[in-house]
């Protein structure tokens, strides 16, 4: 049942809904102690008496805790009121990544900028041994400070994990995430979104799944966000698996011709069907998107013909 106008949750006033989604219902609210405007996330009520997605709940809580990211939406408080947990984030303004994409594909510009900050936001949270495991334009809001990568219910924490920092790959990393809670999943449940699954995800193998298995969603949101076009269609949920796990899509240069072959080839890296095929991590990702950025229109080396002068040509 969703939250009347003016319901309180602890010091926090509903003002209104926002939306809701499998795990969450949304809605915009005041901190009356700060007097500032919050998103107050809870957990509907028929999914509330159910311990495994209670305890999912609370791992997006203690996934977003570890995570201080410029494109990674901020949490502030978490609390239960009534029986009902919810969750406090920042208020975000702006459209989603979706909504953005109804009007068609973004320009390369901006394709470039957002694929760049979302990468360095996944970069941040595989760095804290976090899996997101739901990447796709819903969960991508666009304000006028840029991408935020929103909703961390499905996500996986390791409990050990190591972090490629820049004195080498391999330390360990000393703020290690707290340990995860029992996996709320088992083995061959589907967990995500279908036409942004990687392989692995879509076959159900909930123990594979690592941060390669981001990567290739963000492939896959990259391929939408330069197309206007999903890279995985079908009429049924079988039939867009099947095409997960056997077709590539199109060229994105056969929808969008001035698009950089660097980016295509990119793009391609992640959506391989292995993923020791694919991009490994999202920070090598991102070092990779801003060279192209900063290249510009020399992103792909062009062709250069040698002009010989009339004496060589005669020799």
């Amino acid at each position: 049942m969703a939250l009347a106008t003016g319901t309180r949750l602890g010091p926090y006033e509903i003002l209104s809904a926002i939306g809701a989604g499998g795990m969450g219902e949304v809605y915009k609210a005041r901190d009356t102690r700060l007097n500032r405007t919050v998103a107050v996330k809870v957990l509907p009520e028929h999914l509330a008496d159910r311990p495994e997605l209670r305890d999912r709940f609370k791992r997006e809580a203690e996934a977003i805790a570890s995570l201080n990211h410029p494109h990674i939406c901020t949490l502030y408080d978490i609390g239960k009121d009534n029986q009902i947990d919810f969750l406090v984030m920042e208020y975000l303004e702006g459209e989603s990544l979706a909504d953005r994409l109804k009007k068609g594909p973004l320009p390369l510009e901006q394709v470039l900028e957002y694929s760049i900050e979302i990468a360095d936001a996944l970069d941040k949270a595989h760095r804290k041994g976090i899996t997101h495991r739901d990447l796709k334009p819903g969960n991508i809001m666009l304000t006028k400070d840029g991408t935020k990568l929103l909703d961390f219910g499905l996500a996986k924490l390791r409990q050990a994990y190591q972090s490629r920092d820049r004195e080498g790959a391999g330390a360990l990393d000393s703020q290690a995430p707290t340990p995860p809670l029992p996996s709320p999943t088992i083995q061959g449940t589907l967990l995500g979104t279908i036409q942004y699954m990687a392989p692995e995800q879509a076959e159900g193998k909930t123990d594979d799944l690592d941060a390669r298995t981001d990567i290739f969603s963000y492939g896959v949101l990259v391929y939408e966000m330069a197309t206007g076009k999903k890279a995985f269609e079908g009429k049924t949920q079988a039939s867009v698996i099947s095409k997960i796990l056997q077709v590539d899509p199109p060229p994105i240069s056969s929808l969008q011709p001035m698009t950089p072959p660097a980016l295509e080839r990119v793009v391609k890296q992640c959506l391989a069907k292995e993923p020791d095929e694919r991009w490994q991590t999202a920070s090598d990702l991102c070092r990779e998107l801003r060279w192209i950025k900063d290249a510009g229109s020399q992103a792909a080396p062009p062709a250069i013909a040698e002009v010989k002068s009339p004496r060589a040509r005669w020799r």
